[in-house]
């Protein structure tokens, strides 16, 4: 058996190998320079952003990171050239114009994120540490990163959310401005004066600490329900995240709930008032004489069905 053309193929490997190897190392050298000098720029830019009067930190996080992308991309080229000495430029740009097209397909949702999230960096709808709600879920803004961005709830748990929807869809950002209306429906009494009931409830939310004098607080009549009428109470509080809402919220019911039954209003559960129907008298249907659920009354009281029946009976026997 003939080894020597397989034994002339691996000197071969083994000769193209040995010449490359200096290129290959000069290369990895190259490369792993142009990795410290992307993050070298990378804190240049973070720290000069930082000392700026109104550098946000979505900026800094997006000229930061395609500051180090772009040194990076660079020192992958120049890695390739010196590895691959035949490698050019023109020969990238013609590689990517044939697989352009199935790159983009297959990493089309990939690109989306990317291009959503140097959008929402820039744009700044909302920024690190501001509290959003999107469709169910709502939480602190943790990191807003080129593909997703991370929020932790209000329970402790992190949701990452990809950009492209949050760039796509509503997102309500509960800390964009300083002040923040709250607002609450009440119920009183059918019986109450409704012009002092609302009086006391606007003391009482103006008796609490945090409550805002500026815009005012205020008591609207917005239904008149079955068993209540329904008032709604509006305030508004500084700052507005979550932890403020709920111990606003608190103070401010428990103040109004003290205030209204201190002054004898009226704070009705829903009742409902059932109506049996007695079937056995004579005159049963009869609307002018019994109102359906209702006595006759201690005038003409009908007979009872039974009773009614036998008379007729009695009468009817006699005629014969």
């Amino acid at each position: 058996m003939d080894f020597s053309i397989a034994w002339q193929k691996i000197n071969q490997i083994a000769h193209d190998t040995m010449a490359a190897l200096p290129n290959l190392l000069f290369g990895l050298l190259v490369f792993i320079g142009f990795l410290l000098i992307a993050k070298g720029i990378r804190s240049i830019v973070e720290r000069l952003i930082s000392h700026r009067e109104h550098g946000s930190e979505s900026l800094k996080l997006l000229i930061s990171r395609l500051a180090y992308v772009a040194v990076l991309i660079l020192g992958i080229l120049v890695t390739t050239t010196i590895v691959v000495p035949s490698f050019t430029p023109a020969s990238l740009i013609s590689a990517l114009g044939v697989g352009g097209i199935a790159i983009g397909f297959a990493f089309k949702d990939i690109f989306q994120n990317f291009l959503a999230g140097i959008l929402l960096l820039l744009t700044e709808p909302f920024k690190i540490n501001d509290q959003i709600k999107y469709k169910d879920f709502e939480g602190t803004v943790e990191s807003i990163q080129t593909r997703a961005t991370a929020i932790k709830t209000y329970d402790g748990r992190r949701v990452v959310i990809p950009n492209a929807e949050l760039f796509t869809n509503a997102v309500t950002v509960n800390t964009a401005y300083d002040k923040r209306r709250l607002q609450y429906e009440i119920g009183i009494g059918y019986g109450d004066d409704v012009a002092r009931a609302k009086k006391i409830m606007i003391e009482a939310m103006r008796e609490v600490d945090g409550v805002l004098t500026d815009p005012a607080p205020e008591a609207l009549v917005v239904d008149l329900a079955e068993s209540t009428v329904n008032v709604q109470v509006r305030w508004w509080i500084n700052p507005p995240r979550r932890t403020d809402v709920m111990h606003a919220q608190d103070q401010v019911l428990e103040a109004i709930r003290n205030k209204l039954t201190e002054n004898g209003i009226d704070l009705p559960f829903p009742t409902q008032q059932i109506l049996f129907h007695d079937q056995t008298e004579e005159t049963d249907g009869d609307r002018k004489r019994q109102r359906e659920g209702w006595p006759a009354g201690k005038g003409e009281v009908p007979k009872p069905r039974a009773e009614a029946m036998r008379a007729g009976q009695e009468q009817a026997a006699q005629a014969d």
